[in-house]
C-alpha cells in the first residue's frame, strides 16, 4: 500500500497541533491485526536500532498525514513518539 503521494507530510512536532476524531478509521479486524503488527513492529526497531518509519494517520477531518519518526512505544491508545508526542492509535492508517 503506498499512500506517500497522496500524504500530507508533516513534521513530528506539528502533531499536538493536530485535531483528532475519536472514531476508528480502520473498518475489518484484519486490518486492524495488521497495524497491531507493524506498530509493534516498528516500535521493537525503534527502540532497538532508533529505525525511523513512515506512519500514515488521520486528522478530524479524514486529512490522510504522515510523518517520518521514531516510534517509542505504543499503548492501547496511542502511538508514543520522541519527547511525549503522541498519535491516538485508532487514527492509524498504516505504517511503512
Amino acid at each position: 500500500m503506498s499512500n506517500s503521494s497522496l500524504s500530507c507530510i508533516i513534521e513530528k512536532e506539528q502533531i499536538p497541533s493536530i485535531q483528532f476524531s475519536k472514531t476508528e478509521v480502520l473498518e475489518s479486524k484484519k486490518n486492524k491485526t495488521l497495524r497491531a503488527h507493524y506498530l509493534n513492529r516498528a516500535a521493537q526497531l525503534g527502540n532497538l536500532l532508533k529505525n525511523k518509519v513512515n506512519i500514515y494517520f488521520m486528522d478530524a477531518n479524514d486529512k490522510l498525514m504522515r510523518v517520518n519518526t521514531t516510534i517509542w512505544a505504543i499503548t492501547t491508545e496511542a502511538v508514543v513518539l520522541k519527547q511525549g508526542v503522541t498519535i491516538p492509535r485508532n487514527r492509524v492508517v498504516y505504517v511503512d
